[in-house]
């Protein structure tokens, strides 16, 4: 059965509606509310029509209507239109990429928190490592008698704070002169790569410091570490409570259990994401292989710089999402982090 404008029209009627209102719609309620001119009970054939193909369902026994995975995903293929920012959003994302982003991870988190903000919906940003992380630089700073801090700085931008306890803080002058020594030991060696043993010769150069020596070195692996896994910026998880089909505790509970599992995460974005860099990808429903998100879409893209694709911002939200916004929003703030991103590596570069 080939699709005439009459059936796009009903079925796009339907989305519409169903999107705005979490209400089946019925042939009744498109007849007043959109003026196809024709009756009620031609709608009804036509609905009649797009149910057999699968492209709309009768949930219980409500009179009316809701879109299937199969209906929104021709939507999403074939029928939606671009839409515009609004001035709002702009201001939002322009605000967001004029702020003092030197760290990536910062970057990643205001993301996260900015593209919750503007779609209502969760929103999921990964920092996936696409290629060996480098401590760039550690600095020792004094907290009180008996412990110190120390900050990592990896070559991707990120800071790390570490507490280190001590029998006794050296001062801030013997602080500086350790920091100096172990800035310049990092320039000459990989530290992950080094055995125990050669690691113990090289803190015996640290004299009575050996042990704090010791202790930054471990400071400096564990960032290491942290930084080559997959790093996830959530934010908006509870959003998803002001839709009315998750009010089902069950459907709520499937939703959170999603979130509390990391390896859930990775499989649903990938540990090395993939994917033309900035191309919208839109999984519907039963479409993604994660049960407990089988009531929700995600639309994600790929943000990269150079050759390195470093992560995926995506957002979740129910079956019923706003596809047009979200995909425009999408396709905005992900164009602003590349030029971020690209403008950061320049300025690295020299350029």
């Amino acid at each position: 059965m080939i699709l005439n404008d009459r059936k796009i029209k009903i079925l796009e009627a339907i989305i519409n509606d169903y999107v705005a209102t979490a209400e089946p719609i019925g042939s009744r309620t498109i007849a007043k509310k959109y003026n196809l001119g024709i009756s009620s009970a031609t709608i009804r054939n036509e609905m009649s029509d797009l149910e057999e193909l699968g492209l709309i369902v009768q949930p219980h026994t409500s009179a009316g209507r809701v879109p299937s995975d199969k209906g929104y995903r021709l939507y999403v293929d074939h029928l939606m239109h671009s839409r515009e920012l609004t001035g709002a959003e702009t201001k939002a994302l322009k605000e967001l990429v004029n702020q003092n982003l030197n760290h990536i991870d910062y970057l990643m988190k205001q993301t996260a928190k900015v593209l919750s903000m503007l779609t209502r919906y969760t929103t999921v940003v990964t920092e996936p490592k696409g290629r060996e992380i480098k401590v760039k630089h550690i600095q020792l700073v004094p907290v009180d008698e008996r412990s110190v801090v120390c900050v990592v700085v990896t070559d991707n931008k990120v800071i790390k704070n570490h507490v280190i306890s001590c029998r006794l803080a050296p001062d801030m002058d013997e602080l500086n002169r350790i920091s100096a020594m172990f800035n310049m030991l990092l320039k000459q060696c990989d530290i992950m790569t080094l055995d125990e043993k050669s690691l113990d010769a090289i803190t015996e150069k640290f004299g009575g410091y050996k042990e704090l020596a010791a202790d930054i070195a471990e400071a400096v692996k564990r960032t290491v570490e942290e930084e080559e896994d997959v790093q996830f910026y959530a934010s908006g998880v509870n959003n998803i409570l002001d839709f009315p089909e998750f009010s089902d505790v069950g459907k709520a509970r499937s939703f959170f259990q999603a979130f509390e599992e990391k390896k859930m995460l990775i499989t649903l974005f990938g540990q090395n994401p993939s994917g033309t860099p900035g191309k919208i990808q839109i999984v519907i429903g039963g479409e993604n292989n994660m049960e407990e998100l089988k009531d929700c879409s995600i639309v994600r893209a790929n943000y990269k710089y150079g050759n390195n694709t470093y992560g995926t911002i995506g957002v979740i939200g129910p079956t019923r999402m706003n596809y047009s916004q979200t995909v425009s929003l999408l396709n905005a703030i992900v164009k602003s982090i590349n030029n971020v991103i690209k403008a950061s590596e320049d300025e690295d570069n020299g350029g």
